[in-house]
């Protein structure tokens, strides 16, 4: 499994829905699948799966989205 395959499953076990695994481009907050709670969620569990430490100041609504610019973002802090 890719990383970015990775990432894309996390997404969508945190926003316990599968819809963001045959849409990774779907925007996760327009949909109603990512909210403040969801967010924090999501950053814990990236550094619990990945070792990934994202502060809550670089994330960005607009750049991380979709479970794809998620995938990026979390690529570039590798």
């Amino acid at each position: 499994m890719t990383f970015t395959d990775q990432v894309i499953a996390l997404v969508a076990e945190v926003c316990q829905d599968d819809v963001v695994k045959d849409d990774p481009n779907i925007d996760l907050f327009d949909s109603g699948l990512l909210d403040s709670f969801g967010t924090v969620e999501l950053l814990v569990q990236i550094e619990e799966r990945f070792g990934i430490n994202v502060p809550i100041t670089e994330f960005d609504r607009e750049t991380w989205n979709t479970p794809n610019k998620i995938a990026e973002q979390l690529a570039d802090f590798r």
